[in-house]
């Protein structure tokens, strides 16, 4: 249904040419992805006022709710394709980007020595800085080019959960930056003819003048390993709560999964901006040696990466149910819990991070004794009012027998609750 909706806002769904907006070619996956969200969310605002229900099941609430979650559900499957599917399409596309961008780097990089070898001329260093990034430059694209599909040299940097990871960009960028400066180095040992310059060269990589620049680079790569390490621990342990993305964005490395901006990773990549900035500008003035990293800077670094970890550490958590209630509408008498009835189920962490699509919330179920129920879509101008992250409201089918029975949650993300016992009357 909405494929057709698709069609026919763009009045030319069955061509597949360059400019196709239908989303089942990949020229038109990104305008057939936007036309399906908005078909969506206008279907749902209608559903939310009230509009569209069929006349068989507008004389029961019930009922009604039932078909709405079910229409809101297929809909939203059919949407969440038509993201993965632009998702795939603009991964197989970064990889061009980022060969373009690389390449951009090198030219800067060979405008700034043009234009500062005015007055001083044209230096073997400034050969050999050129040749370092040449070999760089050579080896990203090759690492493009071999993993095209999945982001090309981006992949690395891309998380199991399909978001770029933060810890793996900030290892990676001084991981560059490191082979670069020890690249340059070797570049102008081979071609130093002078026995004092090519001892003075082989000292400049010593550890004593390059310490502070390697042990950050130890730090960060380190992170990097640990940080994937705990996170996989934590969901095998229901700890940690983890919802795939559609597509990675650059954005990831500066918020949480849910979106929104987070204090660890935003602080862990300007620390690190800033430490790689200064270590270049102390290669460019002394190319002779490894970046000489003040301690004091160092550390700063350091004393980031460990909030960074901490934050990671910190962050998620088991979701739990503190109670569950009859849900009574206004004017409903008050009494016990019977088959038919529905119960409010309150707690936190229902809603996992990165699950606020509808897609996702309608894969939560709660598990009433032996019967799992899904949790009704019901929409709301704007999102949906069930399920939240605090509440969820499910009725009591009639399979679940009387007496003494169990409540659960099974998020999305596939993590459960504990248990809370609840009894059914008859």
């Amino acid at each position: 249904m909405v494929v057709r909706e698709a069609g026919e806002d763009t009045g030319d769904g069955d061509v597949h040419e360059g400019g196709c907006a239908c989303g089942d070619c990949p020229h038109g996956a990104r305008e057939g992805h936007r036309r399906a969200v908005a078909a969506f969310l206008r279907r749902r605002d209608e559903l939310a006022a009230g509009r569209g229900l069929p006349a068989a099941v507008a004389h029961s609430a019930p009922a009604s709710r039932q078909w709405v979650s079910e229409e809101l559900t297929q809909r939203a499957e059919a949407v969440a394709e038509r993201g993965r599917a632009e998702g795939a399409v603009r991964l197989a596309r970064l990889w061009l980007r980022t060969v373009c961008a690389v390449w951009g780097a090198v030219t800067v990089l060979l405008l700034a020595e043009a234009l500062t070898a005015t007055g001083a001329g044209w230096t073997g260093t400034r050969t050999a800085a050129l040749l370092a990034a040449l070999a760089v430059a050579g080896a990203l694209t090759a690492a493009c080019f071999l993993h095209r599909a999945r982001g090309g040299a981006l992949a690395p940097l891309i998380g199991e959960d399909n978001r770029i990871s933060t810890s793996r960009t900030v290892a990676a960028c001084w991981v560059l930056f490191i082979g670069y400066a020890v690249l340059l180095l070797a570049v102008r040992l081979a071609a130093a003819s002078d026995t004092a310059e090519r001892d003075a060269l082989i000292a400049g990589l010593g550890l004593a003048r390059g310490a502070g620049a390697v042990t950050v680079l130890a730090v960060v790569c380190g992170i990097a390993v640990l940080v994937r390490r705990v996170v996989v621990l934590r969901v095998r342990a229901q700890r940690l709560q983890k919802m795939p993305a559609h597509r990675p964005r650059a954005a990831d490395l500066l918020t949480d999964d849910s979106g929104r901006g987070a204090f660890t990773d935003i602080q862990y990549v300007a620390v690190g901006a800033v430490a790689l900035l200064f270590a270049a500008v102390r290669l460019a003035r002394r190319p002779d040696r490894l970046p000489d990293l003040p301690w004091g800077l160092a550390v700063v670094v350091l004393i980031s990466a460990a909030t960074y970890l901490a934050g990671k550490y910190a962050e998620g958590g088991r979701p739990v149910i503190l109670s569950v209630v009859r849900a009574r509408e206004p004017g409903d008498l008050d009494g016990p819990v019977r088959t038919g009835d529905d119960i409010e189920i309150r707690g936190s962490g229902f809603v996992p991070p990165g699950a606020q699509s509808a897609d996702r919330l309608s894969r939560t179920v709660v598990r009433i004794g032996t019967v799992d129920v899904h949790v009704p879509l019901i929409p709301v101008t704007g999102g949906f009012r069930n399920p939240t992250d605090t509440t969820l409201t499910v009725p009591v089918p009639a399979d679940v027998e009387p007496g003494p029975v169990d409540v659960q949650v099974v998020t999305a993300a596939g993590v459960t609750t504990n248990r809370y016992p609840l009894h059914v009357t008859e």
